[in-house]
């Protein structure tokens, strides 16, 4: 099968606030040709009211394929989104059902939708009428004490149902009532069993194993059992891990991808951010991250963060850190 053949969420790298900027985004194509990438989450409502809609929703067309991720509980302000990621060329647009903050779930979306499936069916059915877009629903496998086996298949039924085309499960209920973001990321225990045991359930349907996946063989084993893996934190902490995957799971040609490389393949990116106003820490914060595991890494990490966070830092320092990695072989 080959690259062209195989669908782009089958690897994917999750929305993450704060982490999975446009930036970041174009950072992780120069790793990985065809996986799935998604934006931060954009408030529907937001979207509406804003007069500078560019913002939240522009990105490079090397980005591409994109998913556009959006929270809210209006289906009228989702069918909105749907149009407008239509209209921006997205590739498809993700209702965020997983987020477990205190200030989402003020808003009354994010994870605390799990507990009214018919209000998400509601939504998705919006939207899904609103654009020709594939509407995509990422959740948890429950939360707080709704966390049955049967909630869980009850949920995913009535909303694909509704028009949902994936579901990408984060195998972990949430705890909405005290735990925070982080916590919830990693005081709930695992369970891909559950995630394996929707998808069996479920065969017709299709179901991507999100959370825990710290490697390409976790990946692999996830694939086993689901029709995609996506992968979050791991990806941001440890870019370059991931430059496997599009051999292993896109049929592409192996090919080395060198930290050097990523610096390189950046530099266009950065003037036109650049010539827009923007600030090149805005881009090489997300740099730290990539080189890690050598000698002299900390020191490129901290020399690179000096230098980029200086009022008028300019491509010169992009590509005075890239030079230093070629001249070390990263």
């Amino acid at each position: 099968m080959t690259a062209a053949e195989t669908a782009a969420y089958r690897f994917s790298v999750a929305p993450m606030l704060d982490c999975t900027d446009r930036h970041f985004r174009v950072l992780m194509r120069q790793i990985s040709r065809h996986a799935l990438l998604y934006s931060e989450m954009v408030v529907a409502q937001a979207l509406h009211h804003t007069n500078r809609r560019d913002r939240l929703l522009d990105f490079d067309p090397v980005e591409h394929p994109i998913a556009l991720q959006v929270g809210g509980d209006d289906p009228a302000l989702l069918a909105d989104a749907a149009r407008l990621a239509s209209d921006w060329n997205y590739d498809e647009i993700n209702l965020n059902v997983g987020c477990p903050s205190q200030k989402v779930q003020a808003g009354n979306f994010g994870a605390c939708l799990m507990a009214e499936p018919d209000l998400v069916a509601r939504c998705v059915e919006a939207m899904a009428k609103a654009s020709s877009l594939p509407v995509t629903v990422k959740h948890r496998i429950g939360i707080d004490d709704l966390d049955s086996d049967e909630r869980l298949t009850d949920f995913v039924d009535r909303v694909a149902m509704a028009g949902a085309s994936r579901f990408s499960v984060h195998a972990r209920k949430a705890w909405l009532d005290g735990l925070d973001p982080k916590q919830n990321r990693t005081i709930p225990p695992l369970q891909h069993d559950r995630v394996q045991a929707l998808k069996r359930r479920r065969p017709h349907l299709t179901i991507e194993l999100n959370g825990g996946l710290e490697s390409p063989d976790d990946c692999l084993q996830a694939l086993a059992h689901c029709d995609g893996a996506m992968v979050g934190r791991a990806a941001y902490a440890h870019p370059l891990r991931w430059a496997s995957m599009d051999n292993l799971v896109f049929g592409e040609p192996a090919r080395k991808v060198l930290a050097s490389d990523v610096v390189s393949g950046l530099i266009p990116h950065a003037y036109a951010h650049l010539s827009r106003g923007g600030r090149l820490w805005d881009l090489c914060r997300h740099l730290v991250q990539l080189v890690e595991g050598v000698r002299g890494a900390r020191h490129w990490r901290r020399e690179l963060g000096e230098r980029a966070q200086r009022p008028g830092a300019d491509l010169t320092v992009l590509e005075e850190a890239g030079r230093q990695l070629r001249d070390a072989g990263l």
